[in-house]
């Protein structure tokens, strides 16, 4: 086993959902890290941790509940491509999800920023190392 496999393999591993909200015009909702969070003031895609017992989609039903004010469901869910991506001190696994349906008025209700952009407009926000190979999939998908 060389040293970098043996690196890799002591990082815990992270999972977190991710949904790409898009709305009736096909922008895709973008939040910016608040201040005093890791990462602060870059935009990345809505969503959280997967809690133990929980489901990708369990979470982000709970997180944007959370985060946004607003339902949606696991039929309105569709997994659309994962990141993976090595951090200093630990592994995140992220699945991106696209939803398109959801009840209720989408509010930051973390003090969080939102932007609605469009696909072609998606690189030109800063964005956490993991969100960035989301962006070229999404946008030829959209």
């Amino acid at each position: 086993m060389t040293g970098n496999a043996a690196t890799r393999k002591g990082r815990r591993l992270l999972l977190v959902a991710a949904v790409a909200l898009i709305d009736g015009e096909g922008r895709v909702l973008l939040a910016q890290r608040p201040p005093g969070k890791p990462l602060a003031g870059l935009w990345e895609f809505p969503g959280g941790k997967v809690e133990a017992g929980e489901t990708p989609e369990a979470a982000l039903i709970r997180e944007l509940g959370e985060e946004l004010g607003i339902e949606t469901w696991d039929s309105c869910l569709a997994p659309l491509t994962f990141a993976s991506h090595a951090y200093a001190d630990f592994h995140l696994l992220m699945p991106l999800f696209a939803c398109r349906r959801w009840q209720g008025i989408v509010q930051p209700r973390e003090g969080q920023a939102l932007a609605w952009v469009r696909a072609a407009e998606l690189s030109r926000y800063p964005m956490p190392p993991a969100d960035l190979p989301l962006v070229p999939i999404l946008r030829d998908w959209l």
